[in-house]
């Protein structure tokens, strides 16, 4: 016996598939514990960091830091010689030459002695100096000094050697050595230099501060000496 067509249609509806499982991605939730882990480091990191600046500023407001002292001790002329574009010439002896020669040259050489000293509990740590030596604000040789360390509550020599080779002035200027070394036997210089130097506390250094060195000295051609140092200091620049 055939079964009914609605016999047949309701077995049909009975054995209709069920229908598929819903899937949801799993990609935001990753995404989100992915930047809280990011945000706890940076949280973690600028609390050390927090941490450690805040130590290093106890310490260094307990150490009272000073501002070190560096000063020029001595100079020493070594040589100094002056020729004129006109044949005669003043070379350390002092005999009067033209007194309107087109150019001169320089030739120079002096020895600087420095004493560095430094008052603090803890050391100093300076970087590569470099000095001038000017004439009338021309300059005309340079010397650099190496950086070094330094201890606490200690004093140390620095030297430098500033050598000028047959440095060329023109008329003007040339005129002014000239009178100034044959009449007058004394030729003023300027020595200008800048000193960086960092504090140093537990291998950590503190902000570079400057001492700008001034010095104006006078030497003899003729006894190839100095004969008057004065020298100032700028202060300390951050």
């Amino acid at each position: 016996m055939r079964p009914t067509p609605n016999g047949d249609h309701h077995r049909r509806h009975g054995l209709s598939a069920a229908p598929p499982l819903a899937y949801y991605p799993r990609s935001s939730s990753s995404s989100a514990s992915f930047k809280g882990c990011c945000c706890c480091l940076f949280l973690l990191s600028s609390f050390l960091l927090l941490l450690v600046l805040a130590v290093f500023l106890i310490i260094f407001l307990a150490v009272k830091p000073e501002k070190p002292q560096f000063d020029l001790q001595q100079v020493g002329v070594q040589y100094m010689g002056i020729s004129t574009s006109n044949p005669s010439s003043l070379d350390g002896t002092g005999t009067a030459v033209s007194p309107s020669p087109t150019t001169a040259s320089l030739s120079l050489t002096i020895h600087l002695l420095f004493t560095a000293v430094n008052p603090n509990k803890v050391g100093i740590k300076y970087g590569e100096s470099r000095f001038t030596v000017m004439y009338r604000g021309i300059p005309l040789g340079k010397a650099s000094v190496p950086g070094f360390y330094q201890e606490a509550h200690s004093t140390r020599n620095v030297e430098a050697t500033i050598a000028v080779d047959r440095a060329n002035l023109m008329q003007a200027d040339a005129a002014d050595l000239i009178r100034d070394a044959s009449l007058s036997d004394r030729v003023q210089l300027r020595v200008l230099g800048d000193v960086g130097a960092k504090i140093r506390v537990l291998d950590f250094d503190s902000p570079g501060v400057q001492v700008s060195v001034d010095c104006a000295i006078v030497i003899s051609p003729r006894k190839q000496s100095i004969t008057d140092k004065q020298c100032g200091f700028d202060g300390l620049s951050v």
